[in-house]
């Protein structure tokens, strides 16, 4: 059985990537390597666009009360839309790429003199708010939540270095910093970079590869759909 690390939040979706690893026949490596601190924001209400980039802060907004009045709701892919509908949210905008130029590229020719508000993590790319500003719109971020590393994540790093480790799966480019921190913390940056490059690495979009082959760090696995399901499934098949 292969063991693959994990590196999701430590609230439900760690066990959940887990059980659907242990179910196609590999050993987790279990090693959160996020945690999620809600700020107590809300999105503005006089926006005329709502943008979220997460399931996290649909259910962050939707745990406070938040209520869109007449905005239009837009969800940066499936597992964002699913979360927003799930809160009882409609959503009036999916793109076809899901990402910040996705995003972008579904609002550019309908924000023009509007406002867009843009919910989301501390960590979200320039690219969303630059991009639509550009298009004319007016823009407004808040942050709903900040992300930082658990004092406790690391086991990966360790087995990576040591060469124990058969597969790792980033989902952001935050994860793959954070693996990297927690490397250098324990002196074995270098050592947890070259048993990466003798496993299987898998990223969830192109802009989490990106991050990884910047530092390193040889990239095998990209799936065409968006999701951990989606990124565990090709790096089994990979491997």
């Amino acid at each position: 059985m292969p063991d693959v690390a994990v590196f999701r939040p430590d609230d439900g979706r760690l066990a959940r990537a887990g059980d659907h690893l242990e179910a196609r026949g590999a050993t987790p490596v279990l090693d959160p390597m996020l945690e999620v601190a809600p700020t107590g924001n809300t999105p503005r209400d006089d926006a005329d666009f709502v943008v979220f980039t997460s399931k996290t802060g649909a259910e962050l907004v939707a745990d406070a009360g938040w209520v869109p009045s007449e905005a239009t709701v837009c969800a940066i892919g499936e597992s964002t839309r699913v979360a927003l509908e799930t809160e009882g949210f409609g959503v009036d905008v999916v793109p076809g790429e899901y990402s910040s130029t996705g995003l972008v590229n579904a609002l550019r020719d309908r924000v023009g003199g509007l406002r867009v508000e843009v919910a989301r993590s501390d960590h979200g790319s320039d690219v969303l708010l630059d991009g639509v500003t550009e298009a004319g719109a007016y823009v407004h971020e808040t942050v709903l939540y900040r992300l930082t590393r658990p004092a406790e994540s690391g086991v990966s790093a360790e087995r990576a270095a040591a060469g124990s480790l058969d597969a790792a799966l980033f989902t952001s480019s935050l994860t793959v910093e954070h693996f990297l921190d927690a490397a250098a913390e324990r002196d074995r940056r270098a050592q947890a970079i070259e048993g990466l490059n003798r496993a299987v690495v898998g990223t969830i979009g192109e802009p989490t590869r990106r991050t990884a082959e910047e530092r390193g760090i040889e990239v095998d696995v990209v799936p065409d759909e968006a999701s951990f399901e989606a990124l565990a499934d090709a790096v089994l098949d990979e491997l």
